[in-house]
């Protein structure tokens, strides 16, 4: 990395310089040589990461103010309800579509950080997955999903998502899930211990289904595993649902929210 040379070469010129024309000990020019080094790489690191979130801030910023106005739109339309709700929510899929491929634009941005910093490429692809998520650009999601970091549990959740979509073997799914399964412990983060235990009832795999959601209560507070390890162990796996975790759940695109449209009510003078 251009940070690691840039910091050798600075510590190489204070041990000459502080050894030779200075007359310094060995000793003292080796420990000036290390001192430099770690000086250097801290300051470019304070500096680089002052750029990088300033950066990555432009792309939360498009993103805030499009899911600003988006729910301006859906406030208005509680005042005027809209003809048709599927119309509205195409409309609103197309409002989203807009801001969401403006801050993956935005995201290229970064690239002029990965000669600076470790991981610079992973992390732009992480970023890009979860945008092209957004707007179910699956096609190019898979094209970053390789290069992903996984250690949030809805990045890995995609990725278990996105192989079922695919009709992946179960045996693979698991391999990703049991991999990744940790990460809930630190993060609490139920969604992962969801969409498996999900793809598995799916698939009529209800024994392997309960076995995975016994393990996540042990981890989980969450009601909804709560309550789905509970249908599973009265067998009635048709009560399974994962919708009460709201937005989180229905972001990975294996299900729709259900609307309920409400009939205006007549007014009587």
């Amino acid at each position: 990395m251009v940070t690691m040379l840039l910091s050798f070469g600075a510590a190489c010129g204070v041990f000459f310089l502080v050894r030779f024309p200075l007359g310094w000990g060995t000793g003292w020019s080796v420990t000036a040589s290390i001192a430099s080094f770690f000086v250097l790489q801290a300051w470019i690191g304070v500096k680089m990461r002052k750029r990088i979130m300033a950066s990555m801030g432009a792309v939360q910023a498009i993103l805030a103010e499009g899911q600003k106005k988006l729910q301006a739109k859906m406030q208005r339309w509680q005042m005027r309800p809209p003809g048709s709700v599927q119309a509205a929510q195409k409309e609103l899929f197309n409002d989203m579509s807009v801001f969401v491929r403006e801050a993956i634009a935005k995201t290229d941005e970064l690239k002029r950080f990965r000669l600076w910093v470790p991981m610079m490429d992973r992390q732009i692809a992480t970023a890009k997955l979860q945008l092209h998520w957004m707007v179910k650009e699956f096609d190019k999601a898979d094209v970053y999903m390789k290069k992903a970091i996984m250690a949030d549990p809805s990045v890995a959740a995609m990725k278990i998502a996105r192989m079922y979509m695919l009709g992946a073997p179960t045996a693979e799914m698991r391999k990703i899930y049991e991999k990744k399964a940790s990460l809930i412990k630190r993060t609490k983060n139920p969604i992962l211990h969801a969409c498996y235990s999900w793809v598995l009832v799916k698939r009529n795999e209800i024994d392997e289904a309960f076995k995975v959601l016994t393990d996540a209560v042990k981890s989980s507070d969450s009601q909804t595993i709560k309550a789905n390890h509970g249908y599973l162990m009265n067998n009635k796996p048709e009560r399974f649902t994962n919708s009460t975790l709201g937005d989180q759940w229905f972001a990975l695109h294996l299900e729709e929210p259900k609307v309920r449209t409400q009939r205006p009510r007549p007014v009587y003078r």
